[in-house]
């Protein structure tokens, strides 16, 4: 028995790593679901029928829809219910600090399927998207856990969000590769001039050729070689903690909040998914 010990314990690290790194996707998802959920409360007055993004224009396009499909629309968008929606979500969210459930997943992934048409596709980009990709991730668990058990359930919802997320990274960086305005550095000043601070000054650092040069290329080649975070943990934690710090410099810069909470709740998974490789 002595002899099986080892093997005992290193399984039993594994399932604790495995349950940390999703419950920290859980705990950190729950809180960007929550700060996005306070910021579509306080656009409550621009939804309204008064407000520039009532229902009654955006239902227009819904007008070769089916009957059953406006209906249900019209009262899933009514003001009354939109605001019980929003409550609900919230309420859902906390409860993802003390673990999800099969109904409690179900429900944030059809709430944010449906904030995602009341905003035409999106709100804030790909801060959205990325807040429904963590969202299936954790559905996919509870939908697989009667189906493969929890540990195969727990891996298959961690590296459905790593899969992704790094894919988002890795597009990324590539489209700018193929930017002339990134590979000469041009973008940067460009985008910072009409960020908060900007426009930016003659003198600034951001207009020096050399500092925009280095700019750019670091966020080409950090982004495109995202996939080498699956090399290892110190590759993992690495290359997430860059993007930490580029999500918060987006953040200052644009105030882009919800990219930072929604690609950090993203990182657990990147970061227990890379313990599994371990090429170096």
């Amino acid at each position: 028995m002595q002899q099986y010990s080892p093997l005992l314990l290193s399984l039993g690290e594994t399932m604790l790593n495995l349950y940390f790194a999703l419950r920290a996707v859980e705990c950190l998802c729950a809180l960007s679901l929550l700060i996005q959920t306070l910021e579509f409360f306080r656009l409550q007055p621009a939804l309204q029928e008064t407000g520039i993004w009532c229902w009654s224009k955006q239902r227009q396009e819904l007008s070769h829809s089916p009957i059953w499909m406006q209906r249900l629309a019209d009262f899933l968008y009514q003001d009354h219910h939109h605001q019980l929606h929003l409550m609900l979500r919230a309420a859902t969210a906390v409860t993802l600090f003390f673990g999800i459930s099969l109904v409690s997943s179900v429900f944030l992934f059809f709430s944010t399927i449906i904030l995602l048409i009341r905003w035409r596709g999106a709100f804030n980009g790909g801060s959205d998207f990325m807040t429904l990709v963590v969202v299936t991730g954790l559905l996919i668990t509870q939908l697989g856990i009667p189906l493969l058990g929890a540990p195969m359930a727990y891996r298959a919802g961690l590296w459905f969000i790593t899969i992704q997320a790094i894919s988002s990274y890795f597009i990324s960086g590539s489209v700018k590769l193929f930017d002339a305005n990134w590979r000469n550095g041009r973008a940067l000043s460009f985008f910072i001039s009409g960020a908060i601070f900007g426009p930016l000054q003659e003198n600034s650092i951001y207009k020096k050729r050399w500092f925009a040069l280095v700019s750019c290329w670091s966020f080409i080649v950090w982004e495109s070689t995202f996939p080498l975070a699956l090399c290892g943990p110190l590759w993992a934690v690495t290359w997430c903690s860059i993007a930490a710090l580029f999500h918060f410099l987006v953040f200052w810069h644009f105030g882009l909040n919800r990219f930072f909470w929604a690609w950090l709740s993203t990182f657990p998974a990147i970061i227990y998914c890379s313990t599994q490789l371990r090429f170096f």
